[in-house]
């Protein structure tokens, strides 16, 4: 919002939530129709291609979404390090309204302007025609407006909610209030409008101009560098007439200089170019990919979790992980990507964070949680694992946290069988395990007696069960091969004896759950009921009279940078303790390995998190 919102600065169809799109509907159903049942000689394609030619241009600013977050995150050409974060990522949710608005405008200029309907696919004198409309009077009156905007009465009404972003994103470029879209249509219309008049107007011509727009708006905001050196050496006018990601940047981040719209040809003629352009541009284009201190490998989840990434949509990345209506629309989409990671994958860059001194990094393994219990697929996720591995040893990374990947012990020792493989490895490999110990003991209410603990043992079921046999607080399991297998876990020591067997009559409160929690299961638990999971996936909530923690996690301090998306289902700015592990394993520079049945020191490492500024995520009800 800019800092003195002035009028028609709301879009009409704000209230209307994600429901915004059935603006468009009438036009769209009419449209289609009438295409279908027409005649031939009657068939207007120009009007029929607007709905497609719109989810065009989403796909358009989408991939140059997408590309930026990618590039970015790796560090190569990238502009401006400032930090992203979810106030920026909510300020520019929107940026489809101004597709919507197009979307409409070009319905009614179908419906009402005289020559606008049936149209031909292409007009040369048309396309030349609007080509020079927009290098002459376009260009020019935008350079004029945009100064305007930059003048304080309109800046605080209107401007400054644009320039609220300094690192910018490819959306950055058309959020904007609604009174400055108004003005820039009617900027953009001069060629459209004209060539229409003129009769020489073409389906190419308005289609291929908005197009053109977006590439060019979409590059400018993109903040890495991308035009070759070699672009500018050949032709050396083009620097007049277009314009680069580092010269418009420069106009995010000192907001007096730079202000063309693509062609900075005005800029020069009325001196209002930045002196450091061509130095910043030459810098951004050499500026090498970033080695990080620590990296966390991760995975995908369920199929529709690729729109979840920080690559995919924005607005959904910076949400907890949750099953979306829409998203089952996109299923024939879904499946293709997802068949692709069956038989081929490989680690990729989605994040990257700063958290003091340290350089951190998320790599993604493009294999799903569902892939991991498939004896077939094991053997190809190690080998992309180990290769995960071994390019972070190769780019000198002090530490490597494993995540999800641990969730099977059967898979690979919980990392140790890279480390036999691969003895004399530098870096380090954590597979978290301690600090998810760590905090599930403390959130376990003050005072409780007796837990009940419940769903596929681990490593980390494990040391819980033992950490509270020790310190006298009964542990009891709801089946009895699970009881079993803690007892023999914990041997003969005097401890055990704090290992009773479940009945119906136990009257805790407090459920240490891992995977395989059922709703049967969860119907014996009495109401007020804490569920606190020790995995890393979350228990389905089927029960409104209980309290559901969060898989082991942290609430991550100020100081941790650049944090825009949300990991899987946590909330925000809240990262799993498997991640929190290799931070901190990075932090206090601990030269071991954390893998297989290697545990911690408990408290040792809870102290370090918290000293380090990580505060635990919930106060549970006492019990």
């Amino acid at each position: 919002m800019a800092s003195k919102p002035g009028i028609l600065t709301e879009w009409p169809w704000t209230f209307l939530g994600n429901f915004k799109y059935l603006i468009l509907a009438p036009w769209v159903i009419h449209e289609t129709y009438s295409f279908m049942v027409e005649n031939e000689a009657e068939r207007d394609f120009s009007k029929f291609s607007v709905f497609p030619f719109l989810l065009t241009r989403m796909l358009h600013n989408q991939i140059w979404i997408s590309l930026s977050r990618y590039r970015t995150a790796k560090g190569s050409n990238r502009i401006v390090d400032k930090s992203i974060e979810f106030e920026q990522v909510d300020r520019e949710r929107n940026w489809d309204d101004q597709i919507i608005f197009n979307g409409i405008l070009f319905y009614l200029g179908f419906m009402y302007v005289k020559g606008a309907n049936h149209l031909p696919v292409w007009r040369k004198d048309g396309v030349i025609l609007t080509i020079l409309l927009h290098a002459g009077p376009v260009e020019f009156l935008y350079y004029w407006l945009h100064r305007a905007l930059h003048h304080h009465f309109l800046y605080y009404r209107y401007h400054s909610h644009h320039h609220s972003s300094i690192a910018t994103e490819p959306i950055t470029s058309v959020v904007h209030p609604f009174a400055e879209h108004i003005a820039y249509f009617a900027l953009f219309a001069i060629p459209i409008l004209t060539s229409v008049l003129t009769g020489t107007a073409s389906i190419t011509s308005y289609s291929g101009y908005i197009i053109y727009i977006d590439f060019m708006n979409n590059m400018g905001h993109c903040n890495f560098e991308l035009i070759p050196n070699w672009f500018f050496s050949t032709f050396p006018p083009l620097k007049f007439i277009m314009y680069t990601p580092s010269f418009h940047s420069l106009h995010h981040t000192q907001f007096r200089n730079n202000y063309s719209l693509f062609m900075p040809f005005y800029d020069y003629v009325y001196g209002t170019v930045d002196k450091s352009s061509d130095s910043l541009y030459h810098t951004s284009l050499g500026r090498k990919e970033e080695a990080p201190h620590v990296v966390h490998l991760t995975h995908l989840t369920s199929p529709e979790s690729i729109y979840h990434l920080r690559l995919g949509f924005a607005s959904l990345a910076s949400r907890p992980h949750s099953s979306t209506w829409y998203l089952w629309l996109m299923w024939p989409i879904t499946l293709w990507p997802m068949m692709i990671t069956w038989f081929y994958g490989r680690t990729f860059i989605v994040e990257r964070n700063v958290f003091k001194h340290l350089k951190l990094q998320t790599w993604a393994i493009p294999k799903y949680s569902i892939q991991y219990y498939m004896q077939w697929q094991r053997e190809s996720i190690n080998t992309v694992i180990q290769d995960a591995i071994l390019e972070a040893e190769d780019k000198g990374i002090k530490v490597l946290s494993l995540g999800l990947l641990n969730q099977e012990k059967e898979l690979n020792r919980n990392g140790e069988m890279y480390i036999r493989r691969y003895p004399q490895l530098k870096l380090k490999l954590v597979d978290g395990s301690s600090l998810a110990v760590a905090v599930v003991l403390n959130s376990i209410p003050k005072g409780t007696t007796q837990v009940i603990i419940r769903g596929n043992l681990s490593k980390v079921a494990y040391s819980i069960a033992l950490a509270l046999c020790q310190g006298g607080i009964q542990v009891s399991a709801v089946r009895q091969d699970e009881h079993k297998k803690l007892k023999e876990r914990l041997g003969n020591i005097e401890a055990a004896n704090n290992l009773v067997q479940y009945s119906e009559s136990n009257v805790t409160k407090t459920w240490l759950v891992g995977d395989g929690l059922s709703e049967d299961e969860q119907s014996k638990a009495l109401k007020g009921t804490i569920f606190i999971p020790f995995s890393q996936f979350p228990p389905k909530k089927m029960r409104k009279d209980c309290f559901y923690n969060n898989t082991p996690s942290m609430l991550a301090p100020k100081h941790l940078e650049n944090v825009d998306s949300c990991e899987n289902w946590l909330p925000r700015r809240v990262i799993s303790a498997w991640r929190v592990a290799g931070i901190v394993h990075g932090l206090e520079d601990w030269n071991v390995h954390e893998c297989g049945d290697t545990i911690f020191n408990t408290e040792e490492i809870w102290d370090a998190t918290l000293r380090h500024g990580f505060r635990p995520l919930t106060v549970t009800p006492s019990s």
